[in-house]
């Protein structure tokens, strides 16, 4: 079974993106980025998350639960 990651929805020009991509690099997590620019497609799976809103960054962990445009601390938290 292939290893589940975390798929980031954003754009390289949101500086809450860039900021959520450097903290996963950072803190050596393994993510999918799905930048919403070039696949302007996958911005139906942030409206579905945000109730039809385009909040990026949408971050989904293989749980199935998301979280939108968290602070660092938030996402330290949800990574444990």
């Amino acid at each position: 079974m292939a290893e589940q990651r975390i798929k980031v929805y954003g754009a390289l020009w949101c500086s809450d993106c860039r900021r959520t991509l450097r903290f996963l690099h950072d803190s050596r997590v393994s993510y999918d980025w799905i930048d919403v620019v070039e696949h302007p497609e996958e911005l139906a799976v942030v409206r579905r998350r945000n109730a039809g809103l385009e909040s990026i960054p949408t971050i989904i962990f293989p749980d199935g639960s998301f979280l939108v445009e968290p602070s660092n601390e938030a996402l330290a938290r949800k990574l444990g």
